[in-house]
C-alpha cells in the first residue's frame, strides 16, 4: 500500500471517529433495549444492534435540528424520511462489514490505538492522552472500550474497502466540459430595449367588451382560492393602550439610560487600509500623494475590496492615535500612515456628520408611544392565564369577546392574505394549519398581542365580479395590450435586423454587451435564448412593462486566463469524481446487500421508535 493511500485512509478513519463520537454522545447511549431485543436485523452474519440504530437515529435527528434550527418530534422526522434513511446506512455498513469479514480485511490494534491516541477529546491539558478522559466519555454516553475501538476498527475498514473501489474513478472529460462550458462559455450581443415612451399610442381605457373579454380570458387571475373561514378572537397592545398612564419620570429614565441614540457627538465616514510595515505604509502613501495611485487601487493591491476596509461612521475615540488627524480633515481626504493595534495605516475620510442632539421634549412622544406598547403588552400577557382557563374549561371564541376584552373577528384566509390579523405570520402560520376539530388556544403575536382561533370551513375556489375587480383588470387589459404592442414593434426590428440593417440605423438605442457568461447577461429574460442561438440570430423577450431585442454578435470559449474561471473547471471536476464515486459505491454496497441476505426485526425497530414518543 502506498504512502499516499495510507495517508488517505488516515483521513478518512480521523473523520470516522468524529461521527463515532457525535453519535456516542448524542444523549441516547445510555438506552439498553436488553432481553431478546438485542438487533433490528442482520445483512449475512453481521448483526445490527439495537442501540446502535437508536443512538444513529437520534443523532440523525439531532443533525436536521441543527440544520433547520427548529426541534424536531419523532414523527416530524419519520415523516420526512430520517429512520429510513438511517437504517439504509446501517444496512450499507452491515453489508460491507460482512463481506470484509469473508475476505479476512481489518486493521491492526496499533491503527486503532494511534487513532484513540490523536483525538482531541481523549488527551488532558498536556495535549497527551488522558485514559481516565477515554473512560469516562465512553460510560457517560452507554458505551465501553471494547466495543468503541470494535466500531473504529470496522469503519477504518470500511474506509479501505471504500478507497479500493472508487480509488480509481476519474473525472469524466465530456461531463467535465459539458458543465464548465455551459456555466463559462460568453456570449456578445446588441440590446434594444423597447418601452411604452417608443409607442406612438399607448393604451387607454378599454370598452367594455375588450374589458369582459380579457376579464373571462383571465379568470384565474381574479379567482379567490380555496378559503379558510376562521372565526377569531383577538387583542393586540393598540387596542389596550388607552388604559396606560405613562409617568413622565419614568420616560427621562429611559430617555437618560438611552443617551447615545439622541444626543450623537461628530463622526465621520471612514476606511482604514493596514500595510504589514511602515516602509510599505510610506511608499503607498508617497505614491497616492504623486498621483501615480488612487486609494481605490491600493485596496486592490493588496487584495481587498473595500468593503474590507469600511469602518463605517467613527466617532474621534473610535480611531485611538489616528483620531485627531482624520477630524482634523475639512473635507474628504486621505491621512496616514498613522500607527494602529493592526500596523501602520492610510486612514480615507469620506464625510463628515454633524453632530446630533434630539432633546427630551422632541423624543418624549416616541418614547411615551414605545413606552405605552409595552405596558399595553404587559397588560396582555397578564390575561393568558385566565383566558387558558376559560377556554380549558370550554369557553367559545364568542365567549370571549363577550367575557373578556378580546375582540371578535372573521377572516377568509388563504396564502397571500396579508390584511387585519393575517398581517401577522404567527396567525397566518396558525391559519394555514389549523383543522375543524381543534380547540381553540391562545397564540402570542410579535407585538405582544394575543389571539385564539376556530376554524368554521373551508370555502370552495370563487370568480370575484367583474364590478369588483374593475380596476385589477383594466390595469391588466393596458399591461397587455402595450405588451402587445411593443411586440408588434419589436418583430419589425427584428425583421430589420435581419435583413442586414445595423443595430443603430433601426432607430433606437442601442446596448452593447461583450463577453457575458449565461449567469452575467442581462437582463436575465435572454440569459438561456441567447446561448441557444446561432451567431446573428435575433431574439425577442419580454420583461415587465418592455421588450428586449437582441442579436448574437459572438460567441466565445470559457477565458481560461481567468483565475475564476480556472476554479470553477476544477470544482466541476471534483463534483464529477464525487457523484461518479457515490454512485458507485452505492451501487456496490447493494450489491453486497443482495448477496449477503437482510431480515429485520420489526418488533425490534418498533421498540427503538417507542421510545422517541415517550
Amino acid at each position: 500500500m502506498s504512502g499516499e493511500k495510507k495517508q488517505g485512509f488516515g483521513k478518512i478513519a480521523s473523520g470516522v471517529l468524529l461521527v463515532l463520537l457525535i453519535l456516542g454522545l448524542v444523549g441516547f447511549g445510555a438506552t439498553d433495549f436488553g432481553g431478546a431485543t438485542r438487533s433490528i436485523g442482520t445483512v449475512g452474519d453481521e448483526e445490527i444492534d439495537v442501540n446502535d440504530y437508536a443512538r444513529a437515529l437520534q443523532g440523525a435527528i439531532r443533525n436536521v435540528e441543527q440544520r433547520s434550527g427548529q426541534n424536531l418530534t419523532f414523527l416530524q422526522a419519520d415523516l420526512i424520511g430520517v429512520p429510513a434513511q438511517v437504517r439504509a446506512q446501517l444496512l450499507a455498513d452491515a453489508a460491507l462489514d460482512n463481506k470484509l469479514r469473508e475476505i479476512g480485511i481489518s486493521v491492526g490494534d496499533d491503527e486503532v490505538r494511534r487513532q484513540i491516541l490523536e483525538y482531541p477529546s481523549f488527551q488532558g491539558a498536556d495535549g497527551d492522552f488522558d485514559r481516565e478522559a477515554y473512560r469516562f466519555t465512553l460510560e457517560n454516553n452507554g458505551l465501553n472500550e471494547s466495543a468503541f475501538e470494535e466500531q473504529i476498527r470496522k469503519e477504518t475498514s470500511r474506509a479501505i474497502l471504500q478507497n479500493a473501489v472508487i480509488g480509481g474513478i476519474v473525472p469524466s472529460a465530456q461531463l467535465v466540459e459539458t458543465l464548465h462550458n455551459f456555466r463559462a462559455a460568453r456570449r456578445s450581443y446588441n440590446l434594444i430595449t423597447l418601452t411604452e415612451v417608443d409607442l406612438e399610442e399607448v393604451p387607454s381605457e378599454p370598452s367594455q367588451t375588450a374589458l369582459q373579454a380579457y376579464y373571462e380570458e383571465n379568470a384565474a387571475v381574479f379567482t379567490i382560492p380555496e378559503a379558510r373561514e376562521i372565526a377569531f378572537a383577538w387583542l393586540t397592545p393598540d387596542m389596550v393602550v388607552d388604559q396606560v398612564e405613562v409617568d413622565e419620570a419614568i420616560l427621562r429614565e429611559i430617555y437618560e439610560q438611552r443617551i447615545e441614540e439622541y444626543v450623537q457627538p461628530e463622526r465621520r465616514l471612514v476606511e482604514r487600509l493596514i500595510f504589514p510595515d511602515q516602509s510599505a505604509a510610506e511608499d503607498a502613501a508617497a505614491r497616492l500623494d504623486s498621483g501615480e495611485v488612487t486609494f481605490d487601487e491600493l485596496v486592490s493591491e493588496r487584495g481587498l475590496e473595500l468593503s474590507n476596509v469600511d469602518l463605517g461612521d467613527v466617532r474621534i475615540d473610535d480611531l485611538g492615535a489616528a483620531g485627531s488627524a482624520v477630524f482634523g480633515l475639512a473635507e474628504p481626504g486621505v491621512t496616514g500612515p498613522h500607527a494602529t493595534d493592526l500596523g501602520p495605516a492610510l486612514f480615507r475620510m469620506n464625510a463628515v456628520l454633524a453632530a446630533q442632539e434630539t432633546p427630551f421634549e422632541e423624543a418624549r412622544d416616541d418614547l411615551a408611544t414605545e413606552a405605552s406598547q409595552d405596558q399595553a403588552a404587559r397588560i396582555i400577557a397578564d390575561m393568558i392565564v385566565d383566558i387558558d382557563d376559560r377556554l380549558a374549561a370550554g369557553a367559545t371564541i364568542e365567549d370571549l369577546a363577550t367575557e373578556t376584552e378580546m375582540k371578535l373577528g372573521e377572516i377568509a384566509y388563504y396564502e397571500g392574505v396579508t390584511e387585519g390579523i393575517a398581517a401577522y405570520e404567527a396567525f397566518r402560520e396558525n391559519a394555514a394549519i389549523i383543522r375543524e376539530s381543534d380547540f381553540p388556544e391562545i397564540v402570542t403575536l410579535d407585538d405582544g398581542g394575543i389571539f385564539a382561533a376556530r376554524l368554521d370551513g373551508i370555502a370552495p375556489p370563487r370568480l370575484q365580479p367583474l364590478d369588483d375587480v374593475r380596476e385589477e383588470a383594466v390595469a391588466g387589459w393596458r399591461k397587455a395590450e402595450l405588451l402587445e404592442q411593443l411586440q408588434a414593434k419589436a418583430e419589425t426590428v427584428k425583421a430589420d435586423l435581419e435583413a442586414g440593417k445595423n443595430a443603430i440605423s433601426v432607430g433606437y438605442p442601442v446596448e452593447l454587451f461583450e463577453g457575458l457568461t449565461r449567469t452575467g447577461v442581462s437582463p436575465v429574460e435572454l440569459g438561456n435564448p441567447l446561448f441557444e442561438a446561432e451567431l446573428g440570430d435575433v431574439i425577442i423577450s419580454a420583461g415587465d412593462g418592455q421588450v428586449y431585442v437582441a442579436q448574437l454578435k459572438e460567441i466565445l470559449p470559457p477565458d481560461e486566463t481567468d483565475q475564476s474561471t480556472a476554479m470553477l473547471r476544477q470544482l466541476w471536476s471534483q463534483q464529477s469524481v464525487q457523484s461518479l464515486s457515490q454512485d458507485l459505491f452505492s451501487l456496490f454496497s447493494q450489491a453486497l446487500l443482495d448477496e449477503a441476505g437482510l431480515t429485520l426485526n420489526q418488533t425490534a425497530i418498533d421498540a427503538v421508535h417507542t421510545q422517541f414518543l415517550q
